[in-house]
């Protein structure tokens, strides 16, 4: 039986200014979607709680009625996604996963819809959904053979990664027709498009996760034989384990690298901080607000930043705002309110800087 593949939904592309160098293009693509460090993922399983024992109910926009959608998933199947976000934390990844009851209080939002696929938005993408909806589903049995491996995938994807056989670096020359007949057929029932962009499409080299192709990644595809004609050992078929490769271990951790004890640097009111940053490289920094009102938080310079400010809940960063300012001539820029007596971080990361002058972050 041909393989149950993972359907990303369609990617769009990012919009920049032209003018733009190439190594600046290249930094931009290559961290576009990647979380910053140090973030708190949380994590949602829709349930009994939102519907009946097999269903959720959402509000369907415009129209003030409930709809009921069979999101949720049984305690074995959520055990796997469990299983497998301790496998990528215990890589010891800068990023942590916290698992909530509130899909509120969730940046992803994990569905089991039967039929619809196994899917993810793919890294900082998931903010962009709207708090009823799905970031993720996992629609076939995770307890099967290969079930944890789809969990993993999918958790990459979440992570920021795309699929590594869409590498420009794998060197592969397809049978597109036969690509096209084999993903029409069961169980994915994939059209032309769908499997363009899955399979068939090549990424642009800033987009992938590293400058040689893996062809153990857990992002990459199993494929049959007569799928590939070049290079000629895949001939035969394509047959990665289903687990996390030395190659993806090593580019969650470059992404996202350990964090240590270190206190990050209090940031004072109407007092900048310089950004002594190399490409890629992030900055933290504490705000105890003095008073509760509305500050302005913002990094300035000749650079392309993502800036991000979270608020201490329970003895955890909970996300609160975030502005990408890269590929614009725009400062990165936030209002927020801040209340006395609580604590914030404000975590800067770096695509690309240009220019002679330094970068710097302020609040006031």
């Amino acid at each position: 039986m041909t393989q149950r593949y993972c359907s990303l939904p369609r990617q769009s592309a990012p919009s920049y200014a032209p003018g733009l160098t190439a190594k600046r293009l290249s930094a931009l693509l290559s961290g576009r979607r990647m979380w910053i460090n140090g973030t708190v993922l949380h994590y949602y399983f829709f349930d009994a709680e939102d519907g009946s024992d097999d269903t959720s109910v959402i509000p369907v926009p415009g129209t003030g009625e409930l709809r009921r959608m069979p999101w949720a998933g049984a305690k074995e199947q959520q055990d796997v996604v469990r299983e497998c976000f301790r496998e990528w934390q215990e890589l010891g990844i800068g990023l942590r996963f916290a698992e909530v009851g509130d899909r509120r209080e969730a940046e992803l939002r994990i569905g089991f819809q039967p039929g619809d696929g196994s899917w993810s938005a793919v890294g900082r993408d998931a903010l962009s959904a709207g708090l009823d909806e799905r970031t993720m589903n996992l629609g076939w049995d995770l307890t099967a053979p290969g079930g944890h491996g789809t969990a993993l995938h999918e958790i990459g994807h979440a992570l920021g990664l795309l699929h590594e056989h869409q590498s420009p670096f794998s060197g592969f020359h397809w049978d597109d027709e036969a690509v096209y007949a084999e993903l029409a057929g069961p169980p994915n029932f994939w059209g032309r498009e769908r499997t363009y962009d899955n399979v068939l499409r090549k990424l642009d080299p800033s987009e992938v996760n590293g400058s040689v192709w893996d062809p153990q990644s857990i992002m990459q595809y199993p494929f049959a034989p007569g799928l590939i004609l070049e290079p000629e050992q895949y001939r035969g078929g394509l047959h990665p384990p289903g687990t996390l490769s030395p190659a993806d271990k090593e580019c969650a951790l470059r992404w996202y690298p350990p964090r240590g004890p270190v206190e990050p640097a209090g940031l004072a009111p109407f007092r900048s901080a310089p950004l002594r940053l190399a490409p890629g490289g992030q900055a933290d920094f504490t705000i105890e607000p003095p008073e509760t009102r509305t500050y302005t938080v913002g990094a300035f310079g000749e650079g392309d930043r993502v800036v991000v400010i979270f608020e201490e809940r329970d003895g955890e960063p909970r996300f609160l705002a975030g502005h990408d300012d890269g590929g614009t001539p725009h400062d990165a820029t936030l209002k927020v309110r801040l209340v006395k007596d609580r604590r914030y971080f404000v975590r800067v990361r770096l695509y690309s800087a240009w220019g002679s002058g330094e970068t710097a972050v302020m609040c006031w």
